[in-house]
Formats: C-alpha cells, structure tokens, sequence
C-alpha cells in the first residue's frame, strides 16, 4: 500500500477517532518478523494532528472492515476503556461452509490457548476443568443461505483471539477461507478469509454514539451470491460508511 491508499480507507473521522475500511492481506501493525504493517502508513492520516492517530484494537491480518484508530492519548485512552468494558457493539459479516441448523443464536464455548506459552495465538475451545478456560460467547443470526453456504452476522459479546473463526468452526460452519481453523472443507471454498467486521458502534461521549457500516470487501461477494444474497443490495445507501 502507499500512503494514498490508507487516505481513502477512511470511512469516519472526528476530532477524537478515524475509523478505516481495512484491508485484507495486512496486519495492523508491523512487527513479530513483519516489516510492513497499517501503523506504518498512519503518518498520512494526521489530518492537522502533530501526532499520527494509533490503533484502539486490532483485526486480524486478513480479517476486512471497521477498525477505530484514535487521534489523542485521551482519545486512545478513552476508546480502551470502552474495548475492554465490551461497551463497543462490534458486528461482523462471514460467509461459512455449511448452514446453520438454527436461524439464529448464542455460541457458549469457553476457550483458551492451545499452547502454555502466553505468546501463542492459536486457540483452542477449552474443556469444563481446563484452568486457563476463558469464556466467550458469539451471537449469530443467518441472513442468507444456499449452495451449502450461508452468510452469518456476528455479534461477539467478548473479544477473545480468534472467537468468530474458531466458534465458527466448532459449530461445524468453518468460515470460508479459513487457514488455520477451517479445515480442508474451508480451505477448498475460498483463497482468503471470508470475515468482514461490518460496523461498528462507538459510545464515546453523552452524544449519539458513532456508528459506522463497512462496505463489503470484493473477494466475499462471489460466495455471498452463492449463499443467496445479492452484495450490491446489502451495500445499497451506504454512504462513506456511516451507518
């Protein structure tokens, strides 16, 4: 990417925060043997600002959508208060192999990591008598299905790594695209990651919250017509994503 391009991932800004459409195929931040992340672009979104904007949470490297960036270390602070108390309302769009038996409902399946080592992102759904079980519960509803695939929205209640794919994958849907959790099945229905953080919602003062919708990123609209449902309709009156 050059730093024209993250200019216009911008969906929302404020004095306070930016919201960006992310990208696909790069992390958020660069580091752990990468040398290109997002952060390195964010000089180009200082927008007046002495300082350039930083990351108030993450999205996984080839997750696409909503990810809020803060403008101020009282903007960054406030914005991780509201992550971490869950008072962000995070919704995600996937495209998964295999349909729901249930239209809609409430995955309660604790997790936690699959190796000792605190460093290891991979996940695993963790046992009743397991100590280093955490909980995590996902919301879901189906909004369209056919073809053995089906588009889900996902509602996490908490933030856990990889919650969504690996709730996804437990339930026997693996979200397409999926390399590390999905399996053959997921693996053979698409190249990339088929998860979108489609909007999100940010109370940051006593004024209506912020509320952002991301456009769907091309490379799930292929399966979403397969599942059923047309994206340009889905897409239709969003304007600069603003919900």
């Amino acid at each position: 990417m050059r730093p024209l391009d993250i200019a216009a991932c911008v969906l929302y800004r404020d004095d306070a925060m930016i919201v960006l459409n992310k990208p696909a195929g790069i992390a958020v931040h660069a580091g752990s043997g990468r040398n290109e992340g997002l952060d390195t672009l964010f000089p180009a979104l200082r927008f007046g600002n002495e300082r350039p904007p930083a990351l108030a949470h993450r999205l996984d490297r080839d997750t696409t959508g909503c990810l809020v960036l803060g403008r101020s270390r009282e903007a960054l602070a406030r914005l991780g208060m509201l992550f971490q108390k869950g008072f962000v309302e995070k919704t995600y769009w996937a495209v998964v192999v295999g349909v729901p038996k249930e239209a809609s409902g409430l995955i309660t399946l604790p997790m936690a990591r699959r190796g000792h080592d605190k460093r290891s992102w991979i996940m695993k759904i963790a046992g009743a008598d397991d100590p280093a079980a955490e909980t995590a519960e996902t919301a879901y509803t189906v909004l369209a299905a056919g073809d053995g695939l089906a588009l889900v929205e996902f509602r996490p209640r908490t933030g856990r790594t990889h919650q969504l794919r690996l709730h996804a994958e437990a339930m026997g849907w693996p979200i397409a695209g999926d390399p590390i959790y999905g399996g053959d099945r997921a693996r053979a229905a698409a190249r990339h990651l088929h998860l979108h953080a489609r909007a999100i919602v940010v109370p940051f003062d006593r004024k209506a919250p912020v509320r952002v919708t991301a456009p769907l990123p091309v490379h799930m609209t292929g399966l979403i017509r397969m599942a059923g449902a047309d994206p340009a309709a889905l897409d239709s009156g969003l304007t600069g994503g603003a919900a």
